[in-house]
């Protein structure tokens, strides 16, 4: 018993050596997070390889990337982004076909890209859940790995009206897309 201690106390002091290391490896991160979230600070790390926010216009993007934003199961599109979106790529008859519920996408193929609806409320007056975010990112991950999409653009998804927290929206697209190729880039005006 003695040496199980023993050894748990030598890997308590390894552990405790590794995280302050990682901490100086990610110095903006010690401020944000303390030696208990320190997975949290390397994953950021890795997720800025993947997802990079830019100030633009969404709408010029390369042609090439598919796009997404958040819409409700009726697809009314009345306020915000979506009705740049309704105006530009129409199809709303086409997307309320695909009879798609909460925690799914629908999408659109317009030229060479898709366009991603992520469904995630069931009214246009609902608000999201992060759960229900999470299960349409996932549904659009498992389109894009199945038809060669490498990369999309999006506003701040879900933070306009429907008021989500950007910090927990990126984390949670993060943590979806974390084990794939596929780069975000996320605009903002």
């Amino acid at each position: 018993m003695w040496a199980v201690l023993g050894r748990l106390a030598r890997l308590a002091v390894v552990s405790a050596q590794a995280r302050q290391s990682v901490l100086h490896v990610v110095p903006a991160a010690t401020e944000a997070f303390t030696i208990a979230h320190v997975t949290m600070a390397t994953h950021v790390q890795e997720q800025g390889e993947r997802i990079k926010c830019v100030k633009g216009d969404l709408f010029s993007c390369p042609p090439t990337d598919a796009l997404a934003h958040c819409i409700s199961e009726d697809c009314r599109m009345g306020a915000g982004i979506a009705v740049l979106f309704k105006k530009k790529f129409g199809g709303v008859q086409e997307l309320l076909d695909q009879q798609k519920k909460t925690g799914e996408v629908a999408v659109l193929q317009r030229d060479d890209r898709y366009i991603y609806y992520l469904i995630t409320k069931k009214k246009v007056s609902h608000k999201p859940t992060y759960e229900d975010m999470r299960k349409s990112l996932e549904a659009m991950k498992t389109h894009c790995l199945n038809n060669g999409v490498t990369d999309i653009s999006m506003p701040k998804i879900g933070c306009g009206l429907d008021r989500l927290d950007w910090d927990k929206v990126s984390a949670i697209l993060g943590e979806v897309f974390e084990d794939t190729d596929i780069k975000i880039t996320v605009y903002t005006l």
